[in-house]
């Protein structure tokens, strides 16, 4: 396998383009209309239960956080030559990198995450997530959703928890995703239906940006679209008593009038339009897509959307792993993760906005034969920084080999659960899947208050 082929794949087979075909053959496909109409069969389908509130009474009663981007490490990142040196373990163990001093006094990080350390009193490192599920779509899901998955029942991604549960202004969509993440269901709505599902954006070359649906094909005007609305509208008329098992017409007509919003407001296009941004802000993020993303990022929470995801893949370093690190790929996350950072500090929006960088998996101590390092589940580290979590924080160690944690093991459902704490959505909280089962929205995991600031 050639160097180009393993950067854009990973071990189990799923090819950079899937990202793409997973983010629009099911949203992009659809006028945004018709992908509101849709939305709204599922949605209606689906009460919102309401619940007893099993939040304890002794944390904030006043959500800390607004939104969240979580910059996902997509492919399991070796985080024991990132956020977790090992500088006095056997070479075998040890790798190639040296650590650097960080901003908080004790705590280090790899050599080619400078940037980052100057940043770290922003940041809570968890050192000491660990989970046993060392695949990447299984992964993917148990780390998005906080839930380990179950071939009975697909979870929801916090993104679209966060879609249903968080209030948005009009005309901005709640969930927005660069890229979907690995496999058709993880980064998804689930058991929630597609009415929660993220909206999909693909980032290009030179920092372009591909959006589809908030902007108006030139021939059409909102005016034609409002006629196209009543002729549809008595269509509609006769086909609704077709309809089977839930009455949708106040769906349909709801999500119409969303779709109308969203076309008529022009938040999220300028939310896109980067080039309005100072030259010296567009270059501190980079004009690669990943730090382009990263940027809409920024602009999309300001217009008020509640969840974005920004991925980076290539992290299935089973051969050459320092090589792919240090020239690839942590000068892309040094740069971009503390750009991110700042800015949102610096324009007052780190507070009441968690950033969350995490792969689905860590990678083993040891190093294999092809200077490579394979999957390993059993310890990771994670960074959060704003949105009220502790600044200046590493929480938990590992054992002297990495092999596991050592101190204050937390499990990907108790961070989820002390995410949804912050934004002040109950954990615990009972929806209903489709087929009218309650489900808490995170069924094992514990708040952590040690991470809260």
């Amino acid at each position: 396998m050639n160097g180009r082929a393993r950067w854009n794949s990973d071990c189990e087979g799923f090819h950079r383009r899937d990202f793409l075909k997973a983010g629009s053959a099911g949203l992009l496909g659809l006028s945004l209309a018709d992908l509101l109409r849709a939305e709204a069969r599922a949605a209606s389908a689906i009460p919102d239960a309401g619940a007893v509130s099993s939040i304890d009474p002794a944390s904030p009663a006043t959500p800390r956080a607004r939104s969240v981007i979580m910059v996902w490490l997509a492919g399991g990142p070796a985080t024991i030559d990132m956020w977790d040196p090992r500088p006095d373990a056997p070479d075998t163990i040890r790798g190639e990198f040296r650590p650097i001093d960080t901003s908080v006094p004790g705590l280090s990080f790899a050599e080619h995450l400078p940037r980052m350390a100057q940043v770290a009193d922003r940041t809570t490192v968890i050192r000491s997530i660990h989970h046993t599920i060392a695949a990447h779509e299984l992964g993917t899901q148990y780390m998005t959703t906080g839930n380990k998955p179950n071939p009975a029942l697909v979870y929801p991604a916090m993104g679209s928890i966060g879609a249903m549960k968080l209030e948005t202004p009009v005309g901005v969509p709640p969930y927005v995703s660069f890229q979907a993440l690995r496999g058709g269901q993880a980064g998804g709505a689930g058991y929630l239906g597609p009415a929660y599902n993220p909206f999909p954006v693909e980032a290009g070359g030179g920092g372009r940006l591909r959006v589809r649906g908030v902007s108006l094909p030139k021939e059409l005007t909102v005016t034609q679209l409002d006629d196209r609305k009543k002729l549809r509208d008595s269509f509609d008329q006769r086909f609704r008593a077709m309809e089977q098992g839930v009455d949708v017409a106040a769906g349909l007509d709801r999500f119409h009038a969303q779709a109308l919003d969203i076309l008529r407001n022009d938040k999220t296009q300028r939310a896109f339009q980067l080039e309005t941004e100072p030259a010296s802000v567009r270059e501190a993020y980079g004009t690669t897509p990943f730090g382009q993303s990263a940027l809409a990022a920024r602009r999309l929470i300001e217009a008020g959307v509640r969840f974005v995801t920004v991925s980076l893949g290539g992290w299935d370093t089973h051969r050459d792993n320092f090589t792919a690190l240090k020239t690839r790929l942590l000068p892309q996350v040094d740069k971009v993760l503390s750009t991110l950072i700042m800015d949102l500090d610096r324009r007052g929006l780190l507070d009441e906005t968690i950033v969350y960088c995490a792969g689905e998996f860590g990678r083993t101590p040891k190093i294999n034969k092809t200077a490579g390092r394979d999957h390993w589940a059993r310890s990771m580290s994670v960074v959060v920084a704003g949105g009220g979590f502790e600044r200046g924080y590493a929480h938990g160690t590992t054992q002297a080999d990495g092999m596991a944690p050592e101190t204050d093991p937390i499990s990907p459902a108790d961070l989820a659960a002390t995410i949804f704490r912050q934004l002040g959505i109950d954990p615990h909280e009972e929806l209903q899947t489709n087929n009218g089962r309650p489900m808490q929205i995170v069924r094992d995991g514990v708040v952590v208050p040690e991470l809260i600031g």
